[in-house]
């Protein structure tokens, strides 16, 4: 089975001098906000206690981690009581899936997920399936989006959850969620989103969006790695995975990292006071430099406007994405293809959008952030005119 993304990370001090390194996988991981490192020094000094003990050791630990909640809680438009912290989006995920499917398999064994969704949905899916879950992937059309009629029509007597993620990793198009919540609702079926890459870009509350469940991680969106969190509405239960002590309300085993989640918390907080229009305009501006330049030996992948606002996937017709990567010394950038022993994989997701291999082969994944300029954009645009 071809691999999905695999990533292709570029040395951040590039033996060649005249050539700066440029960081365009935002979509993998972010730098760590200032904001967030000064959150959490205070944590990694003094505040050593476990924020469980309830003595004077742990309170500077137990406050950081009940501000942080309420601020993840802010960011999603919830009570506190409903996020729970994780270690990461990947956990979250399997949480959502796991624990959901593990609390009503007595009422139905069925799960729907999309042809899209990341290997942290889908592998959980198949673990699922190996134990006796039914689990329907609902297609996409070609810019990777799902028709919640398909959803609809995938629903059965036997589904007790619908996953289907709020923005992909790699196209960076948008689900119409809303529209999907609502078939959900009307079912009384459980209805989970991850979140991973739309947290921190557009919107996530999660009463406008409706959903029951969401996974969002902290490393994407300018926090700390090895934290994350699930949003489980109030009155959906779930069972836990991890056992032990009573943290996380019961639902979660495993003494919380209070420096992690104080970063997590600040970057939370810090959204909403950062506006992305300018890195969208950005990323409009490399789109548009490319289709001057390279006119059609360039493509779009993806959708052209339900899209989150930082994410560039375009493809070079009858080139591979992974070598022309390899001839932009310095610039790291995520390749959709992965060339060995003279083929070409394309990742599960070009390949669920059915674009051809011509194209897929040659796919590249730019992903800006805050902190990208226009001269970077021009040095990549003309490196890249260059190679192809």
């Amino acid at each position: 089975m071809p691999p999905s993304l695999s990533f292709a990370h570029k040395n951040p001090l590039p033996s060649d001098a005249t050539k700066p390194s440029i960081y365009l996988d935002h979509n993998a991981s972010t730098p760590l906000a200032p904001e967030a490192l000064a959150a959490m020094q205070p944590l990694l000094n003094e505040g050593f206690g476990n924020p469980s003990s309830g003595h004077w050791a742990s309170s500077l630990a137990a406050e950081a981690l009940s501000a942080a909640r309420h601020q993840v809680a802010g960011l999603l438009g919830c009570s506190d009581d409903e996020v729970i912290f994780t270690s990461g989006g990947t956990e979250a995920n399997n949480f959502a899936l796991k624990g959901v499917w593990f609390d009503r398999r007595r009422q139905g064994e069925h799960v729907v997920i999309s042809a899209v969704e990341h290997d942290a949905i889908k592998q959980p899916a198949n673990f699922l399936r190996r134990l006796g879950a039914k689990v329907t992937v609902v297609p996409v059309d070609r810019y990777g989006r799902v028709d919640p009629d398909n959803v609809a029509s995938a629903i059965r007597s036997d589904t007790v959850l619908i996953s289907i993620m709020h923005a992909n990793n790699e196209t960076g198009t948008i689900q119409p969620i809303r529209e999907i919540a609502e078939i959900a609702k009307r079912t009384e079926i459980p209805f989970h989103t991850d979140a991973a890459q739309s947290a921190g870009k557009i919107d996530t509350k999660v009463a406008d969006l409706g959903v029951d469940m969401m996974s969002l991680t902290a490393h994407k969106m300018y926090g700390p790695k090895g934290i994350g969190a699930l949003f489980v509405r109030r009155g959906i239960r779930i069972e836990p995975h991890n056992h032990g002590g009573g943290h996380e309300g019961g639902r979660r085993a495993g003494t919380e990292s209070a420096p992690l989640a104080a970063g997590f918390g600040a970057v939370c907080a810090l959204t909403g006071r950062k506006s992305w229009t300018s890195v969208a305009r950005l990323r409009d501006y490399f789109w548009d430099q490319l289709r001057t330049r390279l006119a059609d030996r360039v493509v779009l992948n993806g959708h052209p406007e339900h899209r989150v606002p930082n994410t560039l996937h375009v493809a070079f017709p009858n080139r591979v994405g992974a070598e022309i990567l390899a001839g932009l010394e310095g610039v790291a950038a995520a390749t959709g293809s992965a060339c060995h022993a003279g083929c070409i994989d394309m990742s599960q997701v070009l390949i669920a959008m059915r674009v051809p291999v011509h194209i897929g082969s040659g796919a590249i994944r730019f992903s800006l952030g805050r902190s990208n300029t226009q001269d970077e954009i021009d040095q990549v645009v003309s490196r890249l005119a260059e190679i192809v």
